[in-house]
């Protein structure tokens, strides 16, 4: 029987659902599959130059995230041997989320309770509330 995958969206500042999740992991020798969104939006009004540019910053920003937040956890929990991959994708977070829990055949997600204030919830709306509302699998928010 291959082994259960679980979902962790992680936002590159609360690191309680990566934690979280590799323990439950650990515990019944599930595989981690970490998620970090970028949310980016194409701009096909701009100009070649202006595209080109934003091409540049879209690659500076991976590699940001890549190398200071997802590089290190996935090799601190590998060492702990937890077998993890992970995945930096641009895009809204929610779809994107939803989207890499399908494709992967997903058990489970594990996501962050958001640190929004109530308005700018309102306004913006809530990546953890999406999942919560719109996942097929069980959705584990963790404080």
């Amino acid at each position: 029987m291959a082994a259960e995958i679980f979902v962790v969206a992680y936002d590159g500042i609360d690191r309680n659902p990566v934690d979280y999740a590799a323990t439950r992991a650990k515990a019944s020798g599930a595989t981690l599959c970490l998620v970090h969104v970028l949310q980016w939006s194409p701009y096909s009004f701009l100009t070649p130059e202006e595209l080109e540019e934003r091409k540049m910053r879209r690659r500076q920003e991976l590699e940001r995230a890549k190398t200071a937040l997802v590089d290190p956890i996935v090799a601190e929990l590998k060492a702990a041997g937890i077998e993890i991959e992970s995945e930096i994708r641009f895009g809204s977070p929610t779809a994107v989320i939803l989207d890499l829990a399908t494709d992967k055949g997903a058990c489970q997600i594990f996501v962050g309770r958001s640190s929004k204030s109530g308005i700018e919830n309102k306004i913006f709306g809530s990546v953890t509330l999406g999942l919560a509302q719109a996942a097929k699998i069980p959705t584990v928010i963790v404080p």
